[in-house]
């Protein structure tokens, strides 16, 4: 599906899960784990592992992968990575909120490698706003945006834990 508008980001929360499921049957939901890019990314996985029952989920932080890195610097925000997993061998579901260029996702599967080798790594994203820069694209994208260059799509939430509730706003892109 295709949206011009604000897409409501808790719907499309529920279809990501429902994929999600789809992906992870109960049956081999223990050969896979759930790591989010911080921060969107992030508070969507940790929604997503408390849904499916999963146990603990990752947090990437792919500041010092970023191939701006040089440019931007080291952002004041930035965390470690926490993997509560073993990455060797392990399937893993990268979550972020939004798919634009692909850089992030190259930067969040680099960070990844440097903690093991994936058995497989699938991709997933609430919108996918086009725009790509590599080719990198979601398994799942629960729906893609038309927005014009000049705007961002930025994940809010309110809530903690299974009351956490997804919110986009369009912003002014800087």
């Amino acid at each position: 599906m295709t949206q011009t508008s604000t897409p409501d980001a808790e719907a499309l929360y529920h279809a990501l899960r429902d994929q999600a499921q789809a992906l992870m049957p109960a049956s081999e939901r223990s050969r896979w784990s759930v790591a989010g890019i911080h921060s969107g990314g992030a508070w969507i996985a940790e929604r997503l592992a408390a849904d499916l029952k999963l146990g603990g989920h990752g947090v990437i932080n792919v500041a010092f992968h970023r191939d701006d890195y040089a440019k931007k610097g080291l952002h004041s925000q930035a965390q470690s990575t926490t993997l509560p997993f073993e990455v060797q061998d392990r399937n893993i579901l990268l979550i972020d909120d939004v798919l634009a260029t692909g850089r992030t996702i190259r930067a969040a599967v680099n960070e990844l490698f440097d903690y093991g080798r994936p058995a497989r790594v699938a991709l997933a994203v609430l919108a996918d706003r086009g725009g790509r820069e590599l080719p990198i694209a979601a398994e799942f994208a629960a729906v893609t945006v038309n927005l014009p260059q000049d705007k961002t799509l930025v994940l809010s939430r309110q809530g903690e834990g299974a009351a956490t509730r997804f919110a986009f706003t369009t912003e002014a892109r800087t």
